[in-house]
């Protein structure tokens, strides 16, 4: 029975599922779910799937996408920072390794030609499966990190002539020189090429494109991007992983990367998985079960050997001991573009039969054991560490700087830069607390940004975009007037870190209940509060002491507004909430030029004495005379705040208007 490709995707995305549900149970990365499926599903398994050809386009996919976001994640200035690792560390890294390996097979008796091409083989590392641990470790901003990523960049860069040396090596190829001459400045082209794109162009295109607030379009401009120049690449011989790269570098530099990174993760989760199962399908379980001291022996000799090489190369470069350990560790595996280069091995007859089944299996098994040697990395590092080391050993050969990361922590992030959003910043920065806003509204982030703010693109609903502006690790004010939108992010926030403090606004009361279970911990409801602000003031009209109004707020907030929900009449310290003075007024009068008032002092006007009414002050310009001295004079201009009962003022409002000292 033959299976079209979305039958075929049927029972990758079936069967894997199935097995990674068993793995998660009993802890085993979910990477190495995806190399059973593919053992399982393969034509050396029970070969429900025979035709490889259309899941390998899917996998090569895949590890576009995965260049794509590590390029993304860095950018031009972090790999010029980070030179020295990629360009010395990477070349030691893969020349001592392709040279011990060399000697290896020579001593084994393999023709020149095939030992070298067996150390190219060896020298890479996995840049899919060691990027995937540590991006989802947040492991990348550490020394281990830069350090693997740099090198590991290298690898993917050297590829290149290494595939054009190939046929060399089997005698099939003559203007080696010339063509590696006419590489080399072609990926100089296309870097600088990439360079100005991502200082001038890709910034100005995004700007535009999220301006008109359309996700999808967004995200299709990303996406055009990244296989425009990815196919640029391939075009001019080189590889579309680089192109990728290249690509992710160019938006790394715009303000809109976070959002971009956002939405590419699903489609690179989703076409990796591809890449680890078209690898499991590639392996002979016969194989294995026939040879297995020998591969085992292979693949213990593997690990050593690359860890031991990568780990005294990180050392070199000045790394601390600790993180040379794990150094070596991550990059101890045979890696994915020595898939690619083996085919091209194949063809010129430089590896065959029972060695080429050898070689799958020893990388797969080294692939597979990856996500736990990784896991086992920190606590052998520290095993090591305790023995008796030299003090220059322990600390490295020269001062390493530290990653410089940007991650904020114990900071507010303001997610929705409207009004409420940009009041409570201006609040925020007032009080000397550290902030952070972020809104999908491009012009907003644009002009926040030129006034000095700490504003981002992005949608908060994206678990990647909320870390990337410290949402895991602050406290979060949802202030966005869309319902649907707000519930989400509450969820996504609280899956981050339940023990964010989240408070969320809403237009609706009946959204309260629902927002706390989402994990919110207070939720501000727009109709309400203006209830409550109007009866607060209501209140103070009728001189009730600011005490009870604020115990009263607290009180119906409690309630959940319940008294405003219903006129049921409340049983609680509400209804025990008496107005105080109701018939008392307190007003205020201004002394005009023609009255006869001016220049008197307050014991002459007989104020309390004649008509029962008190002066509480008088306002003179920018002065404010609180309880003023019965010696006080009246000057013309001033406003005099009087208290008394409505008759009395009254009375006095004649006073001041006419002059008459009487009252009926």
């Amino acid at each position: 029975m033959e299976f079209d490709l979305l039958e075929e995707i049927l029972i990758i995305f079936l069967l894997s599922t199935l097995v990674i549900l068993l793995f998660q149970r009993i802890k085993i990365p979910t990477l190495l779910g995806f190399l059973i499926t593919g053992i399982l599903i393969g034509p050396n398994g029970i070969s429900i799937v025979k035709e490889m050809h259309d899941i390998e386009i899917l996998a090569e996919i895949g590890v576009v996408l995965l260049l794509f976001t590590i390029g993304i994640e860095f950018s031009f200035r972090s790999l010029i920072k980070g030179a020295r690792t990629v360009l010395l560390g990477g070349s030691l890294q893969v020349f001592l390794t392709a040279l011990l390996t060399y000697v290896l097979m020579r001593a084994l008796g393999l023709p020149a030609g095939k030992s070298v091409f067996m150390g190219f083989l060896v020298a890479l590392s996995s840049t899919a499966v060691v990027l995937k641990m540590i991006q989802s470790r947040g492991e990348v901003n550490t020394l281990y990190g830069s350090a693997s990523v740099g090198i590991l960049i290298f690898q993917d860069l050297i590829i290149v002539p290494m595939i054009l040396f190939t046929p060399f090596l089997a005698g099939n190829s003559t203007g080696l020189a010339l063509s590696l001459v006419e590489m080399l400045l072609k990926g100089l082209g296309l870097v600088g090429m990439t360079y100005v794109s991502a200082k001038y162009l890709v910034p100005k295109v995004l700007h535009h494109v999220a301006r008109t607030g359309n996700r999808e379009l967004f995200l299709i401009m990303v996406l055009l991007i990244g296989l425009a120049i990815a196919w640029l690449s391939s075009e001019l011989g080189l590889s579309l992983a680089l192109g990728a790269f290249l690509a992710g570098l160019a938006i790394s530099e715009s303000d809109y990367h976070h959002q971009a990174f956002g939405n590419i993760v699903p489609f690179r989760d989703i076409f990796t998985s591809f890449f680890f199962v078209s690898i499991g399908m590639m392996l002979d379980l016969g194989f294995v079960v026939d040879n297995p001291l020998l591969v085992l022996g292979i693949v213990a000799g593997v690990l050593l050997v690359k860890t031991f090489i990568a780990g005294m190369v990180a050392f070199l470069l000045g790394f601390p001991f600790r993180t040379t350990v794990m150094v070596g560790l991550a990059l101890s595996q045979v890696g994915e573009f020595s898939f690619i280069l083996s085919g091209i091995g194949r063809e010129n007859g430089l590896i065959s039969g029972d060695h080429y089944q050898l070689f799958l299996s020893v990388t797969i098994v080294t692939m597979a054991l990856t996500p736990f040697i990784l896991m086992w990395a920190p606590a052998i590092s520290n095993l090591v560490m305790k023995l008796p080391l030299p003090e220059k050993l322990v600390k490295g050969l020269r001062p390493v700087p530290r990653p410089v990361t940007h991650e904020m922590k114990d900071h507010l992030l303001i997610i929705g830069m409207g009004m409420n959003g940009t009041n409570l910043a201006r609040a925020a920065k007032t009080a000397g607390i550290r902030y952070v806003l972020l809104d999908v509204d491009a012009d907003r982030v644009r002009k926040a940004q030129k006034s000095g703010e700490p504003a981002f693109y992005g949608d908060a609903s994206i678990p990647s975009v909320l870390r990337s502006v410290g949402g895991h690790l602050a406290s979060v004010v949802v202030a966005i007037s869309d319902p649907a939108n707000t519930y989400r992010i509450t969820q996504v926030v609280n899956n981050l870190n339940p023990k964010a403090y989240i408070i969320v606004r809403t237009r609706y009361v009946e959204d309260v209940e629902d927002l706390y279970k989402l994990g919110a911990d207070e939720v501000i409801p727009e109709e309400f509060e203006t209830s409550v602000e109007i009866f607060a003031r209501v209140l103070s009209r009728y001189l009730v002491p600011r005490d009870e109004i604020e115990k009263l707020i607290a009180e119906i907030r409690a309630d959940g507004y319940d008294m405003f929900r219903s006129m049921t009449p409340a049983t609680s310290k509400i209804a025990d909430l008496k107005l105080h003075l109701p018939e008392i007024e307190i007003t205020g009068f201004r002394v005009e030029k023609e009255t006869e008032l001016t220049g008197k002092t307050i014991r002459e006007l007989r104020l309390r004495s004649q008509f029962g009414v008190t002066l509480l002050a008088i306002r003179r310009g920018e002065q404010t005379i609180p309880n003023p001295d019965a010696s006080e004079k009246i000057c013309e201009g001033d406003i005099l705040y009087l208290m008394g009962d409505h008759k009395a003022i009254g009375c006095v409002t004649r006073l001041f208007l006419t002059g008459e000292e009487t009252c009926d």
